[in-house]
């Protein structure tokens, strides 16, 4: 596990996954949504966002978190693990509620959370099992034949990953 790619829904979990996984393993970990927004919320133009990608997979080591299906092939292409936030709809729905209450919104680089909740994010997150998982397990399977995939349905698997993880990670000096 030295190129790990976290997917899924917002909401999901993939920023506190990653910020563990980076202390536990020592890895450099980016947010994509620090890379995309601005502090006025405007997004990178997509050339732009892609070229930064395409520069960062090629670290021998990294966990890269965030959804963003047009680019995702680049981190396929170069990750060995990919980790899948597969959660229900009302899970993700409550997580944004909780990263709500506990940062009242706003971009919070330094925890990787960025903070902006819309009807179209809340729809999004709605359909995402409908709409956007079909299309995210294609591009694992077109772009990421290779990887080891992980699956997380719920929030208890993915603790018990970090557990998992935790317990098998060389002690740190």
């Amino acid at each position: 596990m030295d190129r790990i790619a976290l997917i899924g829904c917002g909401g999901s979990g993939k920023s506190t996954i990653a910020r563990q996984l980076a202390q536990i393993l020592d890895a450099p970990l980016t947010h994509l949504d620090a890379i995309y927004y601005d502090e006025q919320w405007n997004p990178l133009p997509q050339e732009e966002f892609a070229a930064r990608q395409e520069k960062l997979v090629t670290g021998e080591r990294w966990i890269i978190e965030g959804n963003y299906a047009g680019t995702l092939p680049i981190r396929l292409a170069a990750a060995d693990t990919v980790i899948f936030l597969d959660l229900p709809a009302a899970t993700c729905l409550w997580g944004i509620v909780q990263r709500r209450r506990r940062y009242r919104g706003g971009q919070h680089q330094a925890d990787g959370v960025y903070d902006r909740i819309t009807w179209n994010f809340v729809r999004y997150i709605l359909g995402y099992r409908r709409t956007m998982r079909p299309r995210v397990r294609n591009l694992i399977q077109e772009h990421g034949p290779h990887v080891q995939l992980i699956s997380l349905t719920s929030r208890r698997q993915a603790n018990r990953l970090v557990d998992r993880i935790r317990a098998q990670a060389p002690p740190m000096p």
